[in-house]
């Protein structure tokens, strides 16, 4: 995971357009097609409003009105709030971006469409911008903090395959030579067990860097 913070230092406009310049630009960023970029936000609750103010700075950026999708606090809070949420801390609303992996393009989506298009992988999240301005206690939003903050979170393995021109991590190279060499050493055709192996090794690599 990439990400950074800022604690005070600015909010929503600024992060979403960072946000934006890094992954369409050309000239500063991962130059990704913009017309491929699906972005959600909060849709609004009794806990907090509709975040249309983050809807208009990506219209601003130049995100199509119709590329922009509200979901609830399942999917856009941080952390995520279901039946039973007992989080104390720091909260608040995201919006997370995606991208269309598939080859031709999928357009024009409707929610519905957008929806499906998630759950089948054919869009898959690639940044959040939490934007933390809330204070929860024992799962209760009680107020505001005293300073707006951000966080971001990017998939480093997500970007590499999209920027790589692949259709799964395993493929990187930032897998390459662990599959390679389980290729080496194994005779089975099961690619999913596989794939799990490399990711075990890699985190155990990690594991043992860290002592």
């Amino acid at each position: 995971m990439l990400g950074n913070w800022s604690l005070g230092s600015y909010f929503k406009e600024e992060a979403i357009k960072w946000s934006y310049e890094l992954l369409t630009s050309k000239e500063e960023g991962f130059g990704l097609d913009p017309k491929r970029l699906y972005v959600t936000v909060f849709e609004g609750d009794e806990n907090a409003p509709r975040d249309e103010e983050s809807a208009k700075i990506w219209e601003s950026v130049g995100v199509a009105k119709h590329q922009i999708y509200y979901r609830g606090a399942r999917d856009n809070w941080w952390p995520a709030r279901k039946d039973e949420w007992t989080w104390s801390g720091p909260t608040g609303p995201d919006t997370e971006m995606f991208y269309d992996i598939t080859p031709d393009g999928l357009g024009d989506l409707s929610p519905e469409e957008f929806q499906k298009a998630d759950e089948e992988k054919k869009v898959i999240e690639i940044w959040n911008d939490v934007f933390m301005e809330y204070q929860a206690k024992e799962g209760k939003i009680i107020g505001k903090l005293s300073q707006k903050n951000v966080d971001t979170g990017a998939g480093l393995e997500r970007l590499s395959a999209i920027l790589q021109k692949t259709d799964n991590v395993f493929a990187t190279d930032l897998f390459a030579s662990i599959m390679a060499k389980i290729y080496e050493f194994s005779n089975s055709n099961n690619i999913r067990s596989k794939r799990i192996v490399a990711d075990h090794i890699r985190t155990s690599v990690f594991l043992i860097a860290d002592g």
